[in-house]
C-alpha cells in the first residue's frame, strides 16, 4: 500500500502541492487527471523523491518517511520500492535496449551481470521487444523506446510503478502499443500510479481516478463516478474541455 499524507511542495514562492492526501492499495491502478500546471507530475516526482517535498509523509509498504527530515538512506529506500517511467524515455543513448534495462539492476541493486541479463531479457520479451535486445535508442521508434523504459521499471520489481504521461511524447499511431503494454501490466496486478490525458485508458484500466487542480485533489472515485457522475464543478468543466462528447451527466 502507498499512503501520502500532507504532501506539500513549493518552488520559491509558488506552492505547487498543497497538502495532498492519497492512498493507493496493493494492485490498484490509480490514474491522475488534471489540467497542465495542476501538480500531477510534481506529485509523482515527490513519491520517487526526484523532487523533495517540503512537508508530509510518504509510506510505501511498511516503510514511512517524514519528508521534512528525510535522510539519504530514506530516499534510497523509497527509490528501491518505486520505479518511474518518464514522458521522454530517459534512455542512455550509448547503450542498447538490454544494457539500458540492466543498468539499474547492476549499479543500484548490485545483481551479478548474468542474473541482471536474464531478468532484463525476460522483461523485454514481456513488453514485446525480445527481438530488439541489441538495438540502440536511435534504432527504435518512440513507442519501442517507451517500452524499454517500462521494461526497465518492471525489472526492478518495485512495489509501485509511477507513469508520467507515458504516451504524450509519442506520435498518435504509436500510442496504442504503449497503452497495450500498460494494460497487460495492470492485468497482472502490479500497483501503478499513472498521470495521463488518455481518457479511454483511464476509463478502461483505472480502478481509481483522481482529479487534481491548483495543487489539490478536487475529487476522486471510481472511473464511473468521475466520468459519468462527477460532483465538483471543476471536474465537470475539465471533462467538458478534454472530451469532445462528455460521457458524464450533470
Amino acid at each position: 500500500m502507498i499512503k501520502l499524507t500532507g504532501i506539500s511542495k513549493s518552488f520559491g514562492k509558488q506552492q505547487v502541492l498543497k497538502g495532498i492526501d492519497l492512498q493507493v492499495n496493493k494492485g490498484e491502478v490509480v490514474v491522475i487527471l488534471g489540467p497542465s500546471g495542476s501538480g500531477k507530475t510534481t506529485l509523482l516526482r515527490c513519491i520517487n523523491y526526484l523532487e523533495r517535498p517540503n512537508e508530509g509523509h510518504i509510506a510505501i509498504g511498511d516503510f514511512n518517511v517524514d519528508c521534512k527530515h528525510a535522510h539519504k538512506r530514506d530516499i534510497y529506500e523509497l527509490r528501491q520500492r518505486s520505479a518511474m517511467v518518464f514522458q521522454h524515455y530517459n534512455l542512455f543513448r550509448h547503450k542498447t535496449a538490454l544494457e539500458n534495462v540492466m543498468e539499474g539492476l547492476v549499479i543500484v541493486q548490485k545483481l551479478p551481470k548474468e542474473e541482471a541479463r536474464r531478468r532484463s531479457i525476460e522483461v523485454l520479451e514481456k513488453v514485446g521487444l525480445g527481438g530488439k535486445l541489441d538495438a540502440y535508442p536511435s534504432q527504435l521508434s518512440g513507442g519501442q523506446q517507451q517500452r524499454v523504459g517500462i521494461a526497465r521499471a518492471l525489472a526492478l520489481n518495485p512495489e509501485v510503478i509511477l507513469f508520467d504521461e507515458p504516451t504524450s511524447a509519442l506520435d498518435p499511431e504509436l500510442v496504442g502499443e504503449v497503452l497495450a503494454v500498460i494494460r497487460k501490466i495492470a492485468a497482472e496486478g502490479i500497483t501503478m500510479i499513472v498521470v495521463t490525458h488518455e481518457m479511454g485508458f483511464a476509463r478502461d484500466v483505472a480502478s481509481h481516478v483522481v482529479f487534481m487542480d491548483e495543487g489539490v485533489i478536487v475529487e476522486e472515485g471510481t472511473p464511473k463516478e468521475i466520468f459519468r457522475m462527477p460532483k465538483e464543478e471543476r471536474t465537470k468543466q475539465f471533462l467538458k474541455r478534454i472530451m469532445p462528447e462528455p460521457a458524464y451527466s450533470i
